[in-house]
């Protein structure tokens, strides 16, 4: 449905998110809205009126399900001690555990590949805040990162 990415390599702080540059494919629909050189994404909880053509009871609960998948290269900058570093998807300003994605680099500027694709519900008429941030405790460094917004239920809408 949607994607952004950032090919330039960034320098992203502790707490802060990964911005994203380009919109290679932006949401037309207004399901996901962004600004260019922002991190923050915002999902629409839209759930049409008739749910989905598919047959496969998606509304049921009257909720809009996003498939988020994010992707990027990770590395520690030159300067900072050599450790664990992570990246995680938060909600609203909170991380989801299950979306951390951790990797420990033997060297400064020895980036890893971080993936993780999560499912976020948003209630039907509400709009949830989504952004890739930092859990580490030193800045990192991040070049190539994508995230892909999808939704599955409105594929067959008309």
């Amino acid at each position: 449905m949607a994607e952004y990415s950032a090919n330039a390599v960034q320098t992203v702080n502790p707490g802060e998110s990964i911005v994203f540059t380009e919109s290679p494919v932006p949401c037309e629909r207004g399901f996901v809205r962004h600004r260019d050189d922002t991190g923050s994404f915002l999902l629409s909880g839209y759930v049409p009126r008739n749910g989905c053509n598919c047959n496969c009871n998606c509304n049921k609960n009257q909720s809009a399900t996003y498939l988020v998948d994010f992707g990027a290269n990770i590395a520690v900058p030159t300067g900072e001690a050599v450790g664990e570093i992570s990246v995680a998807i938060a909600i609203d300003g909170t991380t989801v555990p299950t979306s951390t994605m951790i990797v420990t680099p033997a060297a400064v500027e020895e980036y890893f590949n971080v993936s993780r694709a999560i499912n976020v519900q948003i209630w039907k008429g509400c709009c949830e805040t989504v952004t890739i941030r930092n859990t580490s405790d030193i800045p990192i460094l991040v070049q190539n990162a994508n995230v892909l917004f999808d939704r599955r239920d409105l594929l067959y809408m008309r």
